[in-house]
């Protein structure tokens, strides 16, 4: 009987351990499998994520300022130089119908040489356009580094007198002729024809002008004044001031008008300044609207 029990106790001891045997090595492989696939997983995962982040490209945009330089460094917000186109744009139109220079081009200038109507010329002396002293200047100045230290440029009493003064400016130099041969919607060969003609030292001056005509559409203030038949009515603007012209010399005395100035008289009748000064008894520059100068 003891033998028996013995016997048995023995065949349970081997099928136990059997048992126990493929348990424990099915145990380690379940345990491995897992650790491979989950890294293999976070590796997969972090490729596609730096493919993404990396190449972030923007479209370009228009910035929200300006970086003007001229005679002075100015920087103004977008809405800044809108507002000096919006003020400004009739006076460069009605200059174009008069003087025959594209108001495009007035326009570019005059942002470019003002800083918008904010740079140091534009708020200490009026000038919108950079024009300095040259020879037989003698109304009032300001001196500001340009070029050289302390240079001499023309103050104005207003932004219009500086308008008007440029555009006789351009119409009144021999070295600027060439320009008024150009057709007058092209702002592009108006804006080269400025740097060549001397009007400025900057050898990207023409580049500047050509920016801000395209970025801000100075070209349809052009196109306005062109469809409406200025063409064909060249030739009537030309007879009518002549005529103008003729009326005014021919009389002994002239009105001075708004935005007159001495200089702007001088040059209109062919007289030098102090010599108007002699006839008008005159002791300085200053003039009044609807005052009677003696012209002869």
């Amino acid at each position: 009987m003891l033998k028996k029990i013995l016997l048995i106790l023995t065949i349970i001891t081997l099928v136990g351990c059997k048992a126990t045997k493929p348990v424990i090595v099915t145990t380690k492989k379940v345990a491995l499998k897992p650790k491979s696939e989950v890294v293999t997983t976070v590796k997969k995962s972090n490729v596609p994520k730096s493919i993404i982040t990396k190449p972030v490209k923007k479209e370009p945009t228009i910035s929200e300022t300006e970086v003007i330089v001229s005679t002075s460094k100015t920087v103004v917000t977008n809405a800044v130089v809108k507002g000096y186109i919006s003020q400004f744009k009739e006076i460069a139109m009605g200059n174009m119908k008069s003087f025959g220079i594209p108001a495009s081009i007035i326009l570019a200038q005059g942002i470019l040489e003002s800083g918008a109507g904010v740079g140091d010329l534009a708020i200490s002396a009026n000038n919108h356009f950079g024009i300095k002293c040259h020879e037989g200047w003698t109304g009032e100045s300001v001196r500001h580094d340009d070029d050289s230290d302390q240079e001499c440029f023309r103050k104005y009493n207003n932004p219009s007198e500086s308008f008007k003064d440029h555009a006789i400016f351009l119409t009144g130099r021999s070295r600027y002729s060439k320009l008024f041969a150009l057709p007058k919607g092209d702002y592009k060969a108006w804006a080269r024809g400025l740097r060549t003609a001397g009007y400025a030292t900057d050898p990207k001056y023409p580049d500047k002008l050509i920016a801000y005509i395209e970025r801000y559409n100075l070209q349809q203030y052009d196109r306005e004044v062109l469809d409406v038949n200025y063409v064909s009515n060249e030739k009537q603007l030309v007879a009518e001031l002549s005529i103008e012209n003729k009326n005014s010399k021919g009389s002994d005395s002239y009105e001075v008008q708004k935005g007159d100035t001495l200089y702007s008289i001088s040059k209109k009748f062919e007289l030098r300044i102090d010599e108007l000064k002699e006839k008008n008894n005159l002791s300085d520059n200053s003039l009044s609207i609807g005052q009677r100068l003696i012209i002869k």
